[in-house]
Order: structure tokens, then C-alpha cells, then sequence
């Protein structure tokens, strides 16, 4: 089924994920899109790579097939406790290059990060390779916890939305995103542009930076006259700016080039990626987004990207199965257990 207003999460038993679908089911409902459920693995092996620890059991495909429906009945439940109703898919095969495909369909896609091991990693693990690097829709990577281990606590509305901002056409596309984003939750917008540190850092260049960062960002005053938008000129790392913001954000947007470039900020193994180390979701715009629409950037595009679509049952791996959602005491307690504060 494809559906052009649909939201895609991906499950894998982790409590990441879960928090992921808590979170993909809080937007949908807010922004009246429907939500498809994703759980993905691979054999022989599926176990070790793909499934969350509490599925370590070994076998066949049937004991797979039958582990990544209870993964989706119980992911299902806690959209069910959110009003929100969920098609659920299973893919098997390698879900890097599957997901990439089912960029084509959606919306936004969301996956949890919680650092080794599980989905996430394999969808975030290296540049070359990474979703955001790929996708042809957004991307939201959700956190479990921070660099401290520490649960990180989602709120059901968004009220601060921050949004790293360059001259770029990426940095452009995620400025024009982010002030959407905004604007739909009521939210305020934080538009942060960094400037070099060490020599010739002197108050003329960040009047000059500041002067550039008034001009991208005065069309969308015109455009949302009720959303409140503060502007950023702070010095050295965007990433590392982006990466304080997340702490007191609710949500923090970048745009991608694709391989290299700020994308291997985004991912790399450094104390710099931002991924890694946010505490707060980051929405990613990705690099094949944003040239679909390069030809009229003065707007926020469509979404998915405007690219051909594929059925899915052209997508090689890809079956979408009914599950019942578990019972609600089930959804309850993931839910206390993915965030006690909700």
C-alpha cells in the first residue's frame, strides 16, 4: 500500500524503536497522517543483526516471520494508545537498501537510536551506506538516551524547534522545512548559523554573517507572521551548536548533502556527529530531497520526494501482514519503560 500522507517507523524490538513509534505516532496524529509500521530482518542470522536481544532465539524463516509480528503487534499497541490506527510491514533482506526504496512513498520516515547493535545501526552505521545519506523523504532519528546513559523524555507537543542554517541549498531546503515544522505545532523556531572561530573572527564578520542570515530568514517572517523566530550567529562547530540545542529542543533539523560532507559530521564515528550524540529527535533533510525539488526552491516540496513511486510489491522483500495490536496493558507498560514521565 502507498500512501502520499503516511508516516514509515521502524521497529526491531529495541526500546529505542518502540520510543521511535511513540514518537512517529505522536506526529502523526498531530499532523493528521497515517503511520505504517516497518520491522526488518535478515536470514540466516537474523537474530544477532536485526532483532533486539529479547529475540535471540535461532531458527528458521517461520520463527522470524513469527518474532517480527510480535515486534509490530506490540509497536501497533502504542499507536493504538495514541488514537492512531498502523498498517504494519516485514521486510527481509538488507533493510539499508529496502528503506531507501520505501523513501519513495512517504512522508517521513523514523527510526530510534540507542548506538550499537539493532536496526538503527544498520541504517546509520556508515556514510556511504546511511539512510539520511539516501532517502528520498526526511528522516527523524529519535535518541533512547543521551552520551550519560540517561532516558530521554519526549513531549507530546513540540514547543522548540531548532534548525541549523547556511547559504547552501540544503541548508536552505531544512531552513524552509523547519520554519513549516514550526509553524504546524505552533512551536518557536531557533535558526542558528555558525561563524569561524580564531583569525579574522572579529565583530565585522559575524555582522556580516548575521546580516546574510536576516536576509534567508525575512521570507518566511513574510510568510509566517505569527511564528516566533530567533536567529543565531554562534561561533566555531554548527555541529557541536546543534548538538547543545538538542538538550533544550524538542526537535532539531539539518539538511544533508549526501556522502561526505556535513552527512559525514551527521554520521561519523567522531566526537562531532551530531546522530550520535543529540538528546533530542533530529529531522534530516536528505540530499536526493532536496535536488527532486531543486527546481522550485522557494517551496517546501511535496512529500515523498517528487520521484517515481514503487508499489510494494515491486520492492523486493517487502509484505505487509495484518497483526492485532497488543493487549493495552502491554502498550502501558513499553510505554513506562520507554519514558516513565508519560
Amino acid at each position: 500500500m502507498i500512501n502520499d500522507k503516511a508516516i514509515l517507523v521502524g521497529v526491531d524490538g529495541s526500546n529505542a524503536s518502540y520510543k521511535a513509534a511513540w514518537w512517529a505516532a505522536n506526529y502523526a496524529k498531530h499532523a493528521g497522517l497515517t503511520l505504517q509500521i516497518v520491522c526488518a530482518y535478515s536470514l540466516p542470522s537474523y537474530a544477532a543483526v536485526s532483532f533486539d536481544a529479547t529475540y535471540t532465539a535461532m531458527g528458521d524463516d517461520n520463527a522470524a516471520h513469527s518474532d517480527a509480528q510480535e515486534i509490530l503487534s506490540k509497536a501497533k499497541a502504542i499507536a493504538d494508545e495514541q488514537g492512531v490506527e498502523a498498517a504494519t510491514l516485514i521486510v527481509t533482506g538488507d533493510p539499508a537498501s529496502v528503506f531507501v526504496e520505501l523513501s519513495r512513498n512517504y512522508n517521513l520516515i523514523v527510526i530510534g537510536n540507542r548506538g550499537k547493535g539493532g536496526l538503527a545501526e544498520r541504517l546509520l552505521g556508515t556514510t556511504s551506506s546511511s539512510l539520511p545519506a539516501y532517502a528520498y523523504c526526511p528522516i527523524v532519528v529519535v535518541p533512547y538516551t543521551d552520551d550519560d546513559g540517561n532516558l530521554m523524555h519526549l513531549n507530546n507537543t513540540i514547543t522548540k524547534v531548532a534548525v541549523g542554517s547556511d547559504e547552501s541549498k540544503w541548508g536552505l531546503k531544512a531552513l524552509d522545512i523547519a520554519a513549516s515544522f514550526a509553524h504546524a505545532w505552533g512551536a518557536e523556531l531557533d535558526v542558528i548559523s555558525a561563524a569561524p572561530q580564531g583569525r579574522g573572527a572579529d565583530e565585522e564578520v559575524y555582522a556580516s554573517f548575521l546580516e546574510d542570515l536576516e536576509t534567508r530568514v525575512k521570507p518566511l517572517e513574510e510568510q509566517y507572521p505569527d511564528l516566533k523566530i530567533d536567529k543565531r550567529i554562534v561561533p566555531g562547530s554548527a555541529v557541536d551548536a546543534l548538538t547543545k540545542a538538542s538538550f533544550d529542543h524538542d526537535v532539531v533539523v539539518v539538511g544533508s548533502r549526501g556522502r561526505g560532507g556535513f552527512t559525514g559530521l551527521l554520521l561519523g564515528s567522531t566526537s562531532q556527529g551530531l546522530l550520535q550524540h543529540a538528546a533530542g529527535p533530529v529531522y534530516v533533510v536528505p540530499r536526493k530531497y532536496v535536488e527532486a525539488a531543486e527546481s522550485r526552491l522557494d517551496t517546501v516540496p511535496s512529500s515523498p520526494a517528487e520521484v517515481p513511486t514503487k508499489p510494494l510489491d515491486d520492492i523486493s522483500g517487502v509484505k505487509e501482514v495484518p497483526v492485532a495490536p497488543a493487549e493495552p496493558a502491554v502498550a502501558q507498560e513499553i510505554e513506562k519503560t520507554i519514558d516513565p514521565e508519560h
